[in-house]
């Protein structure tokens, strides 16, 4: 922005000047032949007193001789041709001959005095000498003045050099450009400082955009620099304000929702106690126990008033994929026998520690599994593979696959609070796996599974990079058209 406005402050200043200094130069250089050539008519003026009294030699150069610049052979005295008798008329020419006669006797009357610059041919061009005329000669310009005497009709001549009709235009066209660029460079200094003033609110703007953007909801922008800006600014901060205000009355609407489970899972705990003993009473009090524990963390992390998002890389979080994986697959590979699925598992025989807390990840694997369960019919095997070291790049890949009927629509089944349409589907669970692994700087991809079915890869990067992410957006967005391509 401050380019922009140094850019249309030197071509606007660069306009004025170049419309105001030109004009203003011709006239100048104007001014100055006529000042040389005024002068010449006030030499050539100095001679008349003398030729209206006599037209002798002697006294005519006693006569230049007074003028300022007499000594110097810049003024002459002579007879103009042709003037008395007719311009232009040879004696002898009928009637006129007689006149031409008394012209030459009289023009002869005229002493030549000084050096004439002028012929006679150019003298009869600029005839009638009725005024004062400026010829071109060599090295400047010559002012012809006639004068009527009783000899008859002299010419004064007043050699004006080029030095002086130019003389002070260069030095006046120096200051004009001079002028011209220290008004570009006054304007340029200008509009920088006032784009410095606008760039600088516009990039405060920007700076808080991005730290808002980034969790820090405490940022707020200073109301200043131009009108445009302070309401911009005055709209951000209500804007973060409100953002601030929104999510922390969410927070406790969480936890508050939260609590109120908290009556029947009393019950709930309660009625598992007289379960009596067996495998389907224990994991249903395992269950409950869980579903208690996660509603306390809801409660807890609401409480908090936490600017980062769920999932987000909280303090460094580390935990073993691994383990992680195992511990989940023993849970529900119980409800799996009950079902006749069959459940493969590789990958996890050695640790791999992933960038994630530990209750993050266990929600991500639970929903991908409990989508499993819920959404394929009973008897579908599935399997749970993970992917690390070389071949996985710097990430983790985990591979959840069945051999069910597929989504019809991945790109729909990604998008928060869509789900599949199913029955008990509230959009979430997909939801929650893909912000675990964007916290990484990973991502979620659905595709068509080796089974048959459904495809979901978790990517999560271990250096936390961005480029993971992007990469995973991309190749999620190829995994779907191909899945689309398979289901046609």
């Amino acid at each position: 922005m401050r380019w922009a406005l140094v850019k249309v402050c030197i071509a606007v200043t660069a306009m004025v000047v170049v419309a105001f200094a030109v004009p203003l130069a011709l006239v100048v250089k104007e001014m100055a032949r006529d000042r040389a050539f005024s002068n010449a008519e006030r030499l050539a003026a100095t001679v008349m007193p003398a030729l209206a009294i006599t037209g002798d030699r002697d006294e005519l150069e006693r006569a230049l001789a007074t003028t300022p610049t007499g000594l110097d052979g810049r003024i002459a005295v002579y007879a103009a041709p042709g003037r008395d008798g007719g311009a232009g008329e040879e004696p002898g020419d009928g009637a006129g001959g007689e006149s031409g006669d008394r012209t030459d006797d009289a023009a002869g009357d005229v002493a030549e005095v000084g050096t004439r610059r002028v012929s006679e041919e150019e003298l009869r061009t600029a005839a009638p000498l009725e005024g004062a005329t400026v010829l071109a000669a060599e090295g400047g310009h010559v002012l012809l003045q006639p004068v009527v005497t009783t000899a008859g009709t002299a010419v004064v001549e007043v050699f004006v050099p080029e030095q002086e009709v130019t003389n002070g235009v260069a030095t006046a066209w120096l200051v004009l450009a001079g002028t011209g660029a220290a008004l570009i460079v006054a304007s340029v200094v200008i509009a920088d400082r006032l784009g410095t003033r606008m760039v600088g609110a516009a990039e405060r703007l920007a700076r808080a955009a991005r730290e808002l953007g980034a969790g820090r909801l405490a940022v707020r922008v200073p109301v200043e620099g131009p009108a445009e800006l302070r309401l911009a600014a005055a709209a951000f901060n209500s804007m973060a304000d409100q953002v601030a205000q929104l999510l922390a009355n969410e927070r406790e609407l969480a936890a508050d929702l939260s609590h109120r489970l908290r009556t029947p899972l009393t019950v709930l705990r309660l009625n598992t106690a007289s379960l009596g003993d067996g495998d389907a009473a224990e994991q249903t009090r395992e269950a409950v126990d869980k579903l208690e524990r996660e509603v306390d963390h809801i409660i807890r992390t609401a409480r908090e008033h936490r600017t980062q998002p769920p999932g987000g890389p909280g303090g460094g979080a580390v935990c073993d994929a691994s383990e992680v994986i195992r511990e989940r697959m023993g849970f529900w590979s119980a409800l799996a026998e009950d079902e006749g699925r069959e459940v493969r598992l590789a990958g996890v025989d050695r640790p791999v520690h992933v960038p994630v807390a530990r209750a993050d990840l266990v929600a991500a694997l639970d929903a991908l599994l409990g989508n499993v369960f819920r959404h394929t019919p009973e008897g579908t095997a599935f399997a749970v593979d993970v992917h690390h070291g070389e071949a996985a790049g710097d990430s983790v890949i985990v591979l959840v696959s069945d051999a069910g009927p597929g989504i019809d629509d991945p790109d729909a089944a990604l998008r928060r609070g869509h789900g599949d349409g199913g029955p008990g589907s509230t959009g979430l669970g997909l939801d929650i796996v893909r912000r675990v692994a964007e916290a990484t700087g990973g991502d979620l991809r659905i595709g068509r599974s080796v089974l048959g079915g459904t495809e979901v890869r978790l990517w999560l990067a271990l250096d936390g990079g961005a480029a993971g992410g992007s990469a995973g957006r991309t190749a999620g967005r190829r995994g779907h058209r191909v899945r689309r391509r398979a289901r046609r």
